[in-house]
């Protein structure tokens, strides 16, 4: 019996920055490059299971708002930029963490950082925002491979977040999701 095969994904280098001795893919930022880029190495070996880590910007507000400092497991995903119906896809990796660490996430191709649509995108029931969960997601059902995704807030999506507070904090966010990685998911 063969090992299973687990492949850990980041979107951005910078994510990944903590992990410099872990085999791992940057699929590069967005949905066409998350897709493309996964769909090619899953098409070139066989992998049983896809872990995917990275930020997220927080989209919801009141007493179940996410944290900035803790790990989410994505358990649902939507399109927030898709003009037409697109179902809500759950991943079909294990949970490994308790409900209240579970998070549905809505993608698109844009950074989110205006407050209108901050509450447009968290109407459709996503408390994190990112711009690769729905490929990923997508892919992986495709190819029939089990999918976890686990991600750690770094802004709150709104009209004071910058490029530049992202780009300060990615390194801080890639530490805290390699001690996920190696208390959690090694």
């Amino acid at each position: 019996m063969t090992e299973p095969t687990t492949l850990l994904v980041f979107a951005h280098r910078d994510e990944a920055s903590a992990f410099s001795d872990v085999a791992h893919l940057v699929t590069g930022v967005g949905k066409v490059n998350a897709a493309v880029a996964l769909a090619a190495e899953l098409s070139e070996r066989p992998v049983d299971r896809v872990v995917v880590l990275g930020t997220a910007g927080v989209v919801s507000d009141g007493p179940e708002r996410p944290s900035l400092d803790a790990v989410y497991q994505i358990t649902g995903v939507v399109q927030h930029d898709f003009s037409l119906p697109s179902p809500e896809l759950r991943p079909a990796g294990d949970a490994i963490l308790p409900p209240e660490a579970a998070a549905t996430i809505a993608t698109g191709d844009v950074f989110v950082q205006d407050d209108a649509q901050r509450a447009t995108i968290a109407g459709l029931g996503a408390s994190l925002v990112d711009m690769e969960a729905y490929a990923y997601a997508s892919v992986c059902a495709r190819f029939g491979a089990a999918l976890q995704m686990f991600k750690i807030p770094s802004d709150f999506a709104d009209s004071t977040t910058t490029d530049e507070e992202w780009d300060t904090i990615v390194f801080r966010k890639s530490e805290q999701l390699r001690e996920f990685w190696d208390t959690r998911l090694r």
